[in-house]
């Protein structure tokens, strides 16, 4: 149980920190879709934002998981920060002038050429992300959560206040005054995602700044043999990584390529589904927090004795974690929807589905665990073009005539086909004893649960009574998990007490 405990204290502080952090940035979503004029400039927001994180994949090319593999490893301990830091400074310099000189190819390719200021920034920030990556892998693999929790935050809260500053102050005051000084920074004529993707670039460019003493500690020596190494570790992570972005993001692209109509018509219903997506947030949030914590931490408990029923064990919390989250979102979705502009309400539908969705992805990371202990990081890639393939498949045929609807299936039915290839592969090559029977019914109840509140809703239509029988069901599943998990539960710190 020791293992856990840890587990779950790193989880906390990552957890927090990282919950903290995309909350705070998640508080953007409800500022920008009630403060933008236009669903369609929240669709060109949810198109770069597609982008960014695929191209990150290619900048820090699986180099954070080859560096937590390798520096468990004592002989390594003296190079291997080094040795990473210098790879990623070098192929980001080489990344960015390609990227740059290809500018226009990369706007075209997401239906944004008419905006160059958008690409140009843009660019900048996947550079500074990828240089910032490793140092930050440091502060996890040395145990350091506090310093990492507050550059996080730090770095989202710059993040909100220029974001803030530049699409409701500085509009604000030129209407008070059509001389202020914000005229020097501000051009009311220019995009508004230009100055939230500006916000952003502030922010990683500041991030960076406090990442300095751990860049300070970079030396000039470059361990070849040990860089081979990385690199073959690493390369078909790579594969993983862009196949994974695609399932997580490219579906906003997908909706702009092939849905019929407009351009203007394309990003709006991009806008909606991107607001929409937001309202996963509680299970996003957490799967977040809980690979911060749990990837070192993997990795460390293979040296120790019987790994495999430590794994086992957080694979149970983790699915009854995310199965009330599940259920915490569904039931209370009269409230959760506010956290949205009105104006894209009419995508609600797909939350359910991309909630079930993200559960799938969680499990699967949980999951995972064997290919990267048993260094066949191919098999992943291969997984994961699995699911691309379903991806790319089912948004092409279905996106002309369900639009976003489609993209939302598409994303169940890839993450839901990793999950499953994933199990099955994985108990051949690295047998992990998952108590998969109970964990399955679990997911299902909790399904069952969110259709029986579906028909009440339909049934009665009151608000008070959905809102009480929802807290009423949320209770039942809850002390039902309670009472087959009770001599687990006994077993954790704090809980224990109540089953004592």
């Amino acid at each position: 149980m020791s293992a856990i405990k840890k587990l779950a204290g790193q989880t906390v502080w990552y957890g927090a920190s990282s919950i903290a952090a995309r909350f705070i940035n998640y508080l953007l979503t409800p500022f920008l879709t009630y403060n933008l004029a236009q669903t369609s400039d929240y669709g060109k927001m949810g198109l770069i934002y597609s982008a960014i994180p695929i191209l990150n994949v290619v900048f820090t090319y699986g180099f954070e998981t080859a560096y937590f593999r390798f520096a468990s490893k004592e002989e390594y301990k003296k190079t291997i920060y080094s040795t990473a830091a210098l790879s990623l400074i070098f192929s980001t310099i080489l990344l960015t002038i390609l990227l740059w000189l290809n500018q226009n190819i990369f706007g075209r390719s997401i239906h944004l050429g008419e905006f160059p200021k958008i690409i140009q920034l843009s660019i900048f920030i996947i550079a500074l992300d990828a240089l910032s990556t490793i140092p930050f892998a440091r502060l996890r693999e040395q145990g350091r959560p506090r310093k990492f929790a507050f550059i996080k935050i730090a770095g989202i809260l710059i993040n909100v206040f220029f974001t803030w500053f530049f699409i409701a102050y500085c509009p604000h005051q030129l209407k008070k005054d059509t001389d202020s000084w914000v005229t020097i920074i501000y051009d009311p004529a220019t995009n508004p995602i230009v100055y939230v993707i500006l916000a952003n670039l502030i922010q990683s460019a500041f991030t960076l700044l406090l990442l300095w003493s751990e860049l300070t500690k970079i030396r000039f020596h470059f361990d070849v043999k040990l860089w081979k190494k990385m690199m073959a570790y690493s390369l078909p992570l790579i594969i993983a990584g862009m196949a994974g972005m695609i399932n997580e993001t490219f579906d906003r692209l997908m909706l702009v390529w092939w849905l019929p109509g407009t351009t203007e018509v394309r990003e709006q219903q991009v806008g909606i589904y991107n607001a929409c997506y937001k309202l996963s947030i509680l299970i996003t949030l957490f799967v977040q927090a809980f690979r911060l914590g749990a990837e070192p931490f993997f990795f460390k408990q293979s040296e120790g004795t019987n790994p495999q029923r430590v794994y086992a064990r957080v694979m149970k919390f983790f699915v009854i974690v995310i199965a009330i989250m599940f259920l915490l979102v569904t039931l209370f979705m009269p409230i959760w929807k506010h956290f949205i502009g009105p104006k894209y309400w009419s995508g609600l539908g797909v939350v359910p589905i991309l909630l079930l969705a993200n559960m799938f992805l969680g499990i699967y990371y949980n999951l995972s665990i064997w290919y990267k202990l048993s260094h066949k990081t191919m098999s992943g890639a291969w997984i994961t073009l699995a699911g691309a393939v379903v991806t790319f498949i089912i948004n092409y045929f279905f996106i002309p005539h369900f639009s976003y609807m489609a993209c939302a299936w598409a994303t169940f039915a890839c993450y839901g086909s990793m999950m499953v290839i994933s199990f099955l592969w994985g108990q051949k090559a690295y047998r992990i004893p998952y108590a998969w029977k109970k964990l399955l019914a679990y997911l299902v109840i909790a399904v069952l649960v969110y259709f029986i509140h579906q028909s009440i809703v339909t049934m009665w239509g009151n608000r008070i009574i959905n809102l009480v029988s929802a807290a009423l069901l949320l209770l039942l599943y809850t002390l039902f998990i309670g009472a087959v998990e009770r001599k687990e539960l006994s077993k954790l710190p704090v809980i224990g007490s109540y089953f004592n």
